[in-house]
């Protein structure tokens, strides 16, 4: 018996920005009652088809059929009403507005004179978080006062909310510290029919819940094939065009006579308590921990985005307090935050690639008060190589670029800025695993030329992978210091539960959020 009629169609789709062709002759087919793996490198085209497929933007060539009629939306709106929601990678939640106000935007409920009913919106809501089990999160509190992981969560219930024949689900977990709500989430509505396309870079994830995937690879489609008959090995090289080598964890183990650059003692807010440590010349010092046990506040204090209330600083051995980004970088040798939310806090949306790399270094590139522009180009190209950041997308608007090559711009401008002292949080996340790999050996080769590294990772092989030792957080203190062969994952899993190396802790100080 052939296969059922396909819910969703894509055929022979292209798609071209200018004289760059984002996707050409791109086929896929998903079944409904099925979720669907998008595979691919950063730059390989998903985010352009999850864009058409959401009608954000249109094709130029090829079909769509969704339920074996066309589909060619103009915008969400319409792609929503005629079935297909999508949870953005790069959320699109408003920060200003409410939960309720999200959830509902463009249909809040309004009075006689067209005023939005708050009251009626926020029971909506409630009746909603409830539903799809998000009830810690109140509808009148306002989106940006949510950490990462509680708007990962609103977008993908927003989606659902409006009950589509098609889920698009766009690195959904990356900023998930446990995939389980979702799974759970999507099993009852899947069981029903409900169609999912689910694109990440976790391929255990997607092993879980799929049972196929489709590869793309430079903007074309490579194959689709059946999971349980493929190796992760044969997945990369489909989706790279080559194998990629599985580097073992290793530790660089920076010299133990290195200057200490940064010393942080007894650094206290209302969500840290008392946090210690020292980060030597060379030496990549990792962060675990559970959500919400700090990490976020010690990063954002150290470079003066939240102030301490006790504890100091020192950096080059000279205590400092920091009022922005701005005055970490340019005291002593400099600090310099690569943060969690790229579009956010990382990226100027407004200037092209080329401005977001060098906006960090434009007084030192600075004539008479002009920029030199062919100065400028030379440095960026230089520092863009060592993320292998194309120059061709340059001239571009950063908003354009895939996750992975945004991403890229932001480490080139850090590293543009010569900082001593590289505070890295979660940096590959939703990232494939050919750009991971970029990312790392760039931070092996500034460790290796005498920078200093704090990382935190949500992803416990990378601090294997990169770090000399590891710092684990938990209740906003460091519970555990790990070192030497003791750096493995079940000692980071155990200091991060509560039960590493017998610190007694008092879990009734522990958050769950940031």
């Amino acid at each position: 018996m052939g296969m059922p009629s396909p819910l969703l169609s894509a055929q022979a789709i292209r798609k071209t920005y200018g004289a760059t062709v984002a996707l050409d002759e791109v086929n896929l087919l998903v079944q409904a009652g099925e979720i669907h793996a998008l595979l691919g490198e950063n730059g390989a085209g998903k985010s352009t088809l999850v864009k058409i497929l959401s009608g954000v933007v249109g094709l130029d060539r090829g079909s769509l059929f969704l339920n074996g009629q066309q589909y060619s939306p103009k915008n969400i709106t319409e792609a929503r009403e005629q079935g297909i929601s999508t949870a953005f990678q790069e959320l699109s939640l408003l920060p200003n507005l409410t939960v309720a106000q999200n959830l509902f935007l463009p249909t809040l409920k309004k009075n006689r004179v067209g005023l939005a009913t708050h009251r009626a919106n926020e029971a909506r809501a409630l009746e909603v978080l409830e539903r799809f089990r998000l009830s810690s999160i109140r509808p009148d509190v306002p989106v940006g006062n949510l950490s990462l992981a509680e708007k990962q969560r609103l977008e993908i219930v927003r989606a659902l909310s409006h009950d589509p024949r098609l889920l698009v689900l766009d690195e959904p977990t990356a900023a998930l510290p446990d995939p389980s709500w979702l799974f759970e989430l999507l099993f009852e509505p899947v069981k029903k029919g409900l169609a999912v396309l689910y694109i990440s870079h976790r391929l255990h994830e997607i092993r879980a819940i799929c049972k196929r995937g489709t590869i793309l690879r430079n903007g074309r489609s490579v194959d689709t094939v059946d999971l349980s008959g493929v190796s992760n090995a044969d997945i990369f090289q489909m989706m790279v065009g080559r194998a990629i080598s599985q580097h073992q964890a290793r530790r660089m183990q920076a010299p133990k006579d290195s200057p200490v650059v940064c010393s942080v003692d007894g650094l206290t807010s209302s969500r840290l308590k008392g946090v210690s440590f020292s980060i030597h010349k060379g030496e990549v010092v990792g962060v675990a921990g559970l959500e919400g046990q700090g990490q976020r506040h010690l990063f954002r204090t150290l470079v003066g985005l939240e102030r301490a209330v006790s504890g100091t600083i020192k950096l080059d051995g000279q205590p400092v307090t920091f009022h922005s980004p701005r005055e970490a970088l340019r005291a002593g040798a400099g600090m310099v935050l690569v943060p969690e939310e790229r579009k956010v806090d990382g990226l100027f949306a407004g200037l092209s690639t080329l401005s977001n790399v060098t906006v960090s270094s434009v007084e030192s590139l600075q004539r008479w008060g002009w920029i030199d522009a062919k100065r400028e180009k030379a440095l960026a190209l230089r520092y863009s190589s060592s993320v292998e950041l194309n120059p061709e997308y340059f001239p571009f608007s950063v908003r354009n670029l895939s996750g992975g090559n945004q991403q890229k711009a932001i480490l080139a401008r850090a590293f543009m800025a010569k900082a001593g002292l590289l505070l890295l949080f979660d940096p590959t996340r939703g990232v494939d695993v050919g750009t991971k790999e970029v990312i790392y050996e760039a931070v092996e080769r500034f460790a290796a030329e005498g920078g200093s590294v704090l990382m935190y990772s949500s992803e416990l092989p990378e601090i294997l992978r990169l770090c000399d030792r590891c710092l684990v957080l938990y209740g906003g203190r460091v519970c555990s210091e790990l070192f030497g062969e003791d750096v493995t994952e079940e000692m980071m899993v155990a200091a991060m539960t509560g039960h590493g190396h017998g610190v007694n802790i008092n879990t009734s100080e522990v958050k769950t959020s940031e």
